[in-house]
């Protein structure tokens, strides 16, 4: 795995910074992580687990994203970083 990057900081968007590590270490920061950051890392958790990945360092930056943006950014620089394409059997 390399590090990649998805999103961006616009209002609405998350970005997300994906690269190696041991286990899944999630930083958030995010200007709503008291109301929703157990939400936001899980996820991120379910998407990397659905993809297979167990193991990587993700950064995350949220100016307001929903579910639905989150899953496709996370998915985005997940095959970025892995060169595994999801989209193909």
């Amino acid at each position: 795995m390399k590090e990649a990057v998805a999103g961006t900081l616009e209002s609405g968007d998350i970005m997300i910074k994906i690269g190696p590590g041991e286990g899944l270490d999630i930083e958030l920061q995010s200007s709503v992580a008291a109301q929703f950051g157990r939400q936001i890392k899980a996820v991120i958790t379910e998407t990397l687990e659905g993809l297979g990945i167990k193991d990587a360092h993700v950064e995350a930056v949220d100016k307001g994203a929903l579910d639905c943006t989150i899953r496709a950014r996370v998915t985005a620089a997940a095959v970025r970083a892995t060169g595994k394409d999801v989209w193909k059997d």
